[in-house]
Order: C-alpha cells, then sequence, then structure tokens
C-alpha cells in the first residue's frame, strides 16, 4: 500500500503508561481510519516526554498521516504543540484564531483568560487550530509537506467529535476511496484450533480479504469464535459481495469440520 494510505496513531500521556487510563482512543481511531480505507501501520503510547518528537518524524517518513491525542491542555506536563514543533523545525508561536476560540469558551463561562488558558493557544508556526465543540482546547493540524499531523485532545468525546467535524471530512479527500464492508459470524462449540485450517482455506478464497478469529469463550469447555470479515472495494456492492462470498464458503466448510479434530 503507497504511504499515502498509511497512518499512525500516538496516543501520549504518562498517565496511558502506568495504566492509570485505558487507551479506548488508539481503538475507536482505529476503527474509524479503517473504515475509511486507510491501513493503521503503529498504534504508539508514549508519556509526556521528549520521546514523541522522534516518533513525529518516523511517522512522517512512513505515513501519510499521523493522528495524535493528549497533551493539548493548561498544565505543565501538557507539551504536544512543543514536540510538534521541535519535531518539524516550527517555532511555538501564540495563534491568534487559536486564541480567540480559546478567550470564546472561557468568556461564556465567565472567567478570565489566564496564561495556563492562554497556553492552549500556543501552536507550531504554519499549523491550523482545529475548534474544539465540546472543550477548551483547540486541536492542532500541520501540513508537513510529506504528512498531515493531526493533534486531538486525550478526553475521548472531546477527540470524537474533532475527528467526525473536521478530520474525516479532510482525509475523505486525500483517502483511497474506497467503500469498505465489514461483518461477524459466530461460531459455537468449535474450537479455534479446529477452525483454524478451515479459516486457512477461506483465505484463499479472497487474498484481498481480512479473516480473523476472535475467540469469546472457553477453547476446551465453551468454544465460541466470532469471525470477523472485511474487504474493501471501490464500489459498495462489491465489497459487500467479497464478505458475502468468504461467509457462504465459511458456512460450507463448517458443515464438515469434526469438533473433535
Amino acid at each position: 500500500m503507497a504511504k499515502d494510505y498509511i497512518v499512525w496513531i500516538v496516543n501520549i500521556g504518562t498517565e496511558l503508561c502506568i495504566g492509570r487510563i485505558v487507551n479506548t482512543n488508539g481503538a475507536w481511531l482505529a476503527q474509524q481510519l479503517t473504515l475509511l480505507g486507510f491501513r493503521v501501520k503503529r498504534i504508539v503510547v508514549v508519556p509526556d516526554e521528549e520521546d514523541v518528537i522522534e516518533i513525529l518524524r518516523d511517522g512522517c517518513r512512513r505515513a501519510r498521516v499521523i493522528i495524535t491525542t493528549g497533551g493539548l491542555g493548561p498544565t505543565e506536563d501538557d507539551r504536544t504543540a512543543e514536540f510538534i514543533a521541535k519535531a518539524f523545525g516550527r517555532s511555538l508561536i501564540l495563534n491568534r484564531e487559536a486564541l480567540e476560540l480559546v478567550r470564546r469558551r472561557y468568556e461564556r463561562a465567565r472567567l478570565t483568560l489566564s496564561d495556563e488558558r492562554k497556553k492552549m493557544a500556543m501552536l507550531p508556526e504554519g499549523a491550523k487550530p482545529i475548534p474544539n465543540p465540546i472543550g477548551t482546547a483547540p486541536g492542532i493540524h500541520l501540513d508537513a509537506r510529506d504528512c498531515h499531523v493531526f493533534a486531538l485532545p486525550g478526553v475521548p468525546r472531546e477527540m470524537q467529535a474533532m475527528f467526525e467535524h473536521y478530520v474525516k471530512p479532510l482525509l475523505e479527500e486525500i483517502g483511497p476511496k474506497v467503500c469498505v464492508v465489514e461483518k461477524g459470524y459466530t461460531v459455537e462449540g468449535i474450537p479455534e484450533s479446529s477452525l483454524a485450517p478451515i479459516l486457512k482455506r477461506i483465505a484463499k478464497v479472497c487474498r484481498e480479504c481480512y479473516v480473523k478469529s476472535h475467540p469469546k469463550g472457553d477453547e476446551i469447555t465453551n468454544p465460541i469464535i466470532e469471525v470477523r470479515v472485511l474487504a474493501s472495494a471501490h464500489d459498495c456492492s462489491e465489497a459487500r459481495r467479497k464478505v458475502e462470498t468468504v461467509l457462504r464458503e465459511l458456512e460450507r466448510l463448517l458443515g464438515g469440520v469434526d469438533k473433535n479434530g
């Protein structure tokens, strides 16, 4: 796959690395990006430290899009804007558009614009602020020539709203223009180890499809397997046809499986 359709997700926050917060943002973004036809090659969890700088540089060498979450708030350890600026040789400046977004949010709450609040309007030079319809911290969009960098808040509902309103429409413009279809099929009473050779045969039916088994029960006492099939095509009917072909073949092969084999 061309670099144009590869994405890295970088989830920033010491709280993630010490297990204080579960990284639901990475999973949610990966699902959305996959449905848009992009291929997520990395989901990186990293603390609020300067390691982020090299990760961003490496990401832009390997991917067209990088999406970060976390580190955009008013506290001293919120340093994502600084890391992006350093990674791409930009100055960190007070962005007037971002400042106005922050000012309006606090003005509605009848709060003054302190230095800590102004900090959320400090963006890498050349970056655009991403409006935050729920919270106070704007996101960041930097077109770094070889890749697009989007920085979103770590609060899930803020991140999701900003992705839907700003990031997703832009990715639809630069993305692969494909339709992605995914369906599941539940298999009960057959251990995953018995299902494995069937899935190997299934993979030959549609080599460009993604077929994966997900155990939901115990392998020995209560085998329940969810098989997920994902396919993409320029036409949605073609993507659905691929998925249905795989599922029909799966049903056919399951008819002759030995549950004890």
